[in-house]
């Protein structure tokens, strides 16, 4: 893995997150001279002592003592020399059937905190005894790639840095080879979610809708083919609504367009909001630790990008393209103003009742772009969009927005695979009310229902595409580290998408 390292004008853009990260090697023998080892044991393996190491004296002694049942995410840390190692913690799976590649994941995670705070410097981690519905290398790559995820750290503006040397770890299977390939299209999706980690924690000074546009065109080595629409660009094509969000700002905004095209089939799109600081405009946000966390409101754009990515480093046998609105929403003299009139490329009018529902604005001009551009036999958009959403599902679930029931299906399926699920929420002409303007096609906020009448308006600049719209508020930050994620960005979106996009026909 490298570091990502982009420069524009005086902003340098270094990421130092890959530092954190183990070296993870597979093997079906150990190799590594590794002092510590981490057995995987299910219910059934320790019951049956089957192997040398849960028949040692001092580990049977520590098992009794502990009372320890191999209950999935169950730990047991034994000090003592056994089997070569100076020490051995046991890690309870549960029962292998009932292990998914989720629950697989969060078994590396939990492994990852513990080698992070741990002093041994390196590790053999030792699967090779379980045979999950799946298969031992799926397992094994699925485990290592949620070491990957919860090892990741953002420590580039510490004085003194957080993440220090990469520690080596050696996962042992029964087919080295099925789980390194495996583990390498993982991989490429670990990176996808560190760009948009990465991106998401930026500071709103550091990046801007130029820096994000720089970050997608680093993306052309690997294959990906990127355009940036200026503001000439956008007002040649009547995008009025992006344009109206962005110009309050001095730092103008973009249309930023990165393609993956591994096929030759209609591509499938991705919409993300890119709103790289939020103050609300004139609608001020008065919230002081609201307002912080505005520099996420970009986090839509930033899992698109790093779907590609994603996509573009596995060379996925797809043909996908992120369509990504990039602006600030900022107070001036030029800023656009309550009850303010604006005409989208599509066409319709919008009369601005809250500077604050600005995500939907820019979406509105992005969704038409991609539909009209591409043609995309469907499309998803991913927006850290209304608070709204998080009051009816919180942060347990992204809202899903959609009529087409095979898009909710196969959304849904995906995000129920990595753990990033979706709850469906309504969707319909009964909203189309509250979006009435007395002096324009429509208004940008309802008086009620916020998620629901974001939606709707969505809706009427996606044509006669299939299309979804997600909902990641409140998704896109951890408040502490949990399961794959550290605290902070998430990159909520890019596993989800990746495994959507992969999976349609």
């Amino acid at each position: 893995m490298k570091t990502l390292m982009t420069s524009l004008a005086t902003v340098l853009l270094s990421y130092s997150a890959v530092a954190a990260v183990p070296s993870i090697e597979m093997n079906q023998k150990a190799e590594l001279d590794a002092d510590t080892l981490v057995l995987l044991v299910s219910p059934e393996q320790l019951a049956q002592s089957s192997s040398a190491v849960l028949q040692h004296q001092a580990v049977k002694h520590a098992i009794k003592t502990t009372g320890f049942s191999a209950k999935k995410a169950a730990q047991l840390d034994i000090l003592a020399e056994v089997a070569g190692y100076n020490r051995v913690m046991l890690l309870g799976t549960g029962e292998p059937a009932q292990l998914t590649a989720a629950s697989s994941n969060n078994l590396g995670a939990d492994i990852a905190a513990w080698v992070k705070k741990d002093k041994a410097r390196s590790v053999t981690i030792d699967t090779a005894a379980l045979q999950p519905a799946s298969g031992n290398a799926d397992f094994a790559a699925q485990l290592a790639h949620g070491i990957e995820l919860r090892s990741y750290s953002f420590d580039r503006y510490f004085s003194k840095k957080t993440a220090g040397e990469a520690k080596k770890l050696e996962i042992l299977v029964t087919d080295e080879q099925t789980a390194e390939r495996q583990f390498s299209k993982l991989q490429a999706v670990t990176q996808g979610v560190f760009l948009a980690r990465d991106l998401v924690n930026e500071p709103a000074a550091a990046l801007t809708p130029e820096t994000f546009a720089a970050q997608a065109k680093a993306l052309e080595k690997y294959g990906v083919k990127v355009r940036v629409l200026d503001v000439p660009a956008m007002e040649k094509l009547g995008m009025g609504a992006l344009l109206a969000v962005g110009k309050g700002s001095n730092r103008p905004p973009r249309l930023v367009v990165a393609q993956w095209q591994g096929s030759d089939q209609k591509p499938l799109a991705i919409v993300g909001k890119g709103i790289t600081f939020d103050t609300g405009g004139y609608n001020l946000k008065t919230d002081a630790e609201s307002i912080v966390r505005m520099t996420s409101d970009m986090a839509g754009a930033a899992a698109a990008l790093g779907t590609v990515k994603a996509l573009a480093l596995q060379k996925a046998p797809v043909n996908v393209v992120a369509v990504m609105a990039m602006a600030e929403n900022m107070i001036s003299d030029k800023a656009m103003l309550p009850g303010d009139v604006l005409k989208s490329a599509a066409g319709l009018t919008i009369q601005v009742t809250n500077t604050d529902a600005e995500g939907r604005l820019v979406l509105a001009d992005a969704l038409w772009y991609a539909n009209k551009e591409f043609q995309p036999r469907a499309m998803v958009d991913i927006a850290t969009l209304t608070g709204a959403k998080v009051g009816a599902v919180g942060t347990y679930y992204a809202g899903l927005f959609s009529e087409q029931q095979q898009l909710v299906d196969q959304l849904s399926l995906a995000g129920e695979k990595v753990n990033e699920p979706l709850w469906r929420l309504p969707l319909g002409p009964q909203f189309a009310d509250e979006l009435k303007s007395d002096i324009a096609d429509l208004k940008n906020t309802g008086s009620s229902t916020g998620a629901s009448t974001a939606a709707w308006f969505l809706k009427q600049f996606t044509g006669e595409t299939p299309w979804a719209h997600l909902d990641i508020a409140g998704n896109a930050l951890s408040r502490a580290d949990k399961e794959v994620n550290t605290k902070g960005a998430t990159g909520y979106g890019v596993r989800l998408l990746t495994e959507w996009a992969l999976q349609q026909p």
